[in-house]
C-alpha cells in the first residue's frame, strides 16, 4: 500500500472561475497559516496567466491524500 499527498490551492480569477494549482509532496505538518500566506503571495504578485484573466482571490487550500493498493492474485 502506498499513499501520496498533494496540496491543492484554489483561486478565483477575474472571470469568476476557479483556478486550481496542484503542489506535489508538500512538507509534512504544513499549517493553514503557511498555506494562506503562500496563496496571498500568488494573488498579490499576479504570477499566473489564466484563460479567465488575473487571479483575484484565494479561495481555499486543501490536502488530498490518495492511497493505492496493488491487487495481487
Amino acid at each position: 500500500m502506498a499513499s501520496d499527498t498533494d496540496l491543492d490551492l484554489v483561486f478565483k480569477n477575474a472571470a469568476g472561475k476557479k483556478f486550481n494549482l496542484k503542489i506535489e509532496e508538500p512538507k509534512n505538518g504544513i499549517k493553514k497559516a503557511e498555506i494562506d500566506a503562500a496563496m496571498q503571495v500568488v494573488v498579490e504578485n499576479n504570477i499566473f496567466n489564466t484563460s479567465g484573466g488575473d487571479i483575484v482571490e484565494a479561495v481555499e487550500g486543501r490536502l488530498r491524500t490518495v492511497t493505492t493498493d496493488v491487487v495481487a492474485e
